[in-house]
C-alpha cells in the first residue's frame, strides 16, 4: 500500500524556520509530482509548493522567496522550508504525491503553528 507520511511540524515565532519532510513509501515505480497544501480550518486547501519528476517547481504567490521545496536522489522524499514564518502561515499542511493512472494520494497532514 502506498503510504506517504509528513513531519516536522511544529510552533515557531514569527521570523523562525521550519523544515518540513514528505516520505512515500510502499510500490512506487513512477512518480509525476509531489508537493505541499495547507488548510486552515474551515477553509479549502491551497497549493503551497510542487515539484515535478523532472525537478521544476512551483509556487504560491504568498511563499515565493520564503519557501522552498526540495527532493531527495530517489524521488520519493520532498522537503518544504519554511523561512521568514508569519502568523499567516499557520496551518495543517499535507503533502500529496501523484502517479501515472493513479488518484492522488494525501498525507495526513502536520501542524504548523506561528504565534509569538
Amino acid at each position: 500500500q502506498v503510504q506517504v507520511v509528513e513531519s516536522g511540524g511544529g510552533l515557531v515565532q514569527p521570523g523562525g524556520s521550519l523544515r518540513l519532510s514528505c516520505a512515500a513509501s510502499g510500490r512506487i515505480p513512477s512518480i509525476r509530482a509531489m508537493g505541499w497544501y495547507r488548510q486552515i480550518p474551515g477553509t479549502q486547501r491551497e497549493l503551497v509548493a510542487i515539484i515535478t519528476s523532472a525537478g521544476s517547481t512551483d509556487y504560491a504567490d504568498s511563499v515565493k522567496g520564503r519557501f522552498a521545496i526540495s527532493r531527495d536522489g530517489a524521488q520519493n522524499t520532498v522537503y518544504l522550508q519554511m523561512n521568514n514564518l508569519n502568523v499567516a502561515d499557520t496551518a495543517v499542511y499535507y503533502c500529496y504525491l501523484d502517479r501515472p493512472f493513479s488518484a492522488r494520494t494525501w498525507g495526513q497532514g502536520t501542524q504548523v503553528t506561528v504565534s509569538s
